[in-house]
């Protein structure tokens, strides 16, 4: 009997698991599955705390829909009956002391027309002049590897990318444009360029994926998002599962690897998935020949807070779900999700809840991070009152501190990982890396690399048999 171990309870590790025992079933595969989690519950990122009528989100507020795999598995999970969408709706962004709406034309306030950059009230006249040399300009030397920052700039001209796009995707892919390469962000938009020979031009000729996509494209559960988890523990039936227990290190043998826990004691294992941040599987390999690309990796870090209030969520801008906000902003948060009008199941009695973003990309986390608990709460009660009009005192509230734990896909990134998986391959046979530290941000993109993971375990067990 082979042993697969996977390390880390997370949402890729889940995954992982889940399509491992299916496949053990399907193909009568004899292999022990073994899961280990630190934490005492499983989901890491993933987690939904429920105070009074209010269901808030530690990590991710929910799934894209149209991800490969996620409708798949939450049919095979049979949780179609629990899901919800989000609500539609105008999103703004906070710039010069004014809610401004991001044209609705857009797409990560990339315009899709003529008519979207004409009609955006965040560009003046003239940077929407500038944005039109899209039209004549054409790629030369930009490639997947370029910053996507420097890519849009070239093309559509510093005030669109600072004032509408930049806000947006630095929000979605945490950190600045310029240090982001096409390849990690939005590949297809070099693509549109060289084949329709602008950006503008290819968004108006796939207008159609991207309205088709825009409505209700998210998707939670009537419960919060630890929904799934629980499911997916639920079906681990085949599986031992190990909750609040740390793994030292892992020791490679002659054909098989030794690891070893904390308490001393020691499982031996022949596949091992790390479904794990990139430097806890660093810590765990102790290997200096893979110190290089593991290095290379970066993560920054996330405040989030929530705020629920004793007032109808309607005192809101009519339509809106939410704000970004631009550089030199009287506020310090980056972005406010309101969460009541966008998740109606997170407020059953439509109270206002409000969830605002505070990132490590911004020159005032470094004054936030060393503030209190209570602080936070006032700096984010300050926020709200500026940008929204509503004081008070809030009658929950739910603070998550991610501390270098959010993914940041560098300019090296894909380079990097590249590099590291192959060197796994060759040094550590049967070791795998899984999960966002590596091959994309999302929850949808964690439940393809777990299936994908699973998949290549299996297909090396079918391959050594024969």
């Amino acid at each position: 009997m082979k042993t697969a171990l996977v390390i880390g309870g997370g949402i890729t590790g889940l995954t992982a698991m889940y399509y491992l025992q299916k496949l053990k079933k399907d193909q009568n595969l004899d292999l022990q599955l073994i899961l280990v989690e630190k934490d005492k519950q499983l989901g890491g990122k993933i987690k939904s705390v429920q105070n009074g009528e209010f269901i808030m989100e530690t990590g991710a507020d929910s799934i894209v829909a149209r991800n490969e795999g996620v409708m798949p598995l939450i049919k095979e999970l049979k949780l179609e009956n629990e899901i919800v969408y989000n609500e539609t709706g105008i999103s703004y962004i906070y710039s010069k002391n004014q809610l401004k709406p991001i044209p609705a034309d857009s797409v990560f306030g990339i315009p899709t027309s003529v008519k979207s950059l004409f009609s955006s009230t965040l560009i003046s006249p003239k940077g929407k002049m500038i944005a039109l040399k899209d039209f004549v300009s054409k790629n030369k030397h930009y490639t997947s590897d370029s910053s996507v920052g420097e890519f849009l700039e070239a093309f559509l001209g510093k005030e669109l990318v600072n004032n509408q796009i930049s806000p947006v995707l630095s929000g979605v892919y945490s950190g600045k444009l310029d240090k982001l390469t096409m390849a990690s962000t939005l590949p297809y938009l070099l693509e549109y360029k060289n084949q329709y020979g602008s950006i503008i031009r290819g968004m108006a000729k796939n207008k159609a994926k991207f309205q088709s996509s825009s409505n209700k494209k998210f998707l939670s559960f009537k419960g919060g998002l630890s929904t799934i988890i629980d499911r997916l523990e639920e079906q681990l039936t085949d599986v031992t599962i190990y909750k609040e227990t740390k793994i030292h290190e892992v020791k490679q043998g002659t054909h098989t690897y030794e690891v070893l826990f904390d308490n001393n004691d020691t499982i031996t294992a022949d596949f091992i998935i790390l479904a794990t941040p990139h430097d806890v599987a660093q810590r765990l390999l102790k290997t200096v020949q893979l110190n290089q690309e593991f290095t290379k990796l970066k993560n920054s870090s996330l405040t989030s807070v929530y705020l629920g209030f004793d007032v109808p969520d309607q005192q809101l801008p009519a339509n809106g779900t939410g704000f970004i906000v631009t550089e030199n902003s009287d506020l310090n948060c980056d972005a406010c999700t309101w969460t009541s009008r966008k998740w109606t199941h997170t407020s059953t009695k439509r109270r206002l809840l409000v969830r605002l973003f505070y990132k490590s990309s911004s020159p005032f986390y470094e004054t936030l991070k060393n503030k209190s608990k209570d602080e936070i709460i006032h700096t984010a009660l300050r926020d709200v009152e500026k940008s929204l009009g509503i004081s008070g005192k809030p009658v929950t509230v739910e603070v998550t501190d991610w501390n270098n734990l959010m993914p940041n896909y560098h300019l090296e990134h894909n380079s990097a990982v590249t590099s590291l998986t192959k060197k796994l391959s060759e040094q550590f046979p049967n070791v795998f890396i899984a999960g966002a530290s590596y091959f994309g941000v999302g929850i949808g993109a964690c439940i393809k690399n777990g299936k994908q993971t699973a998949e290549s375990i299996v297909n090396h067990l079918k391959n050594a048999a024969v």
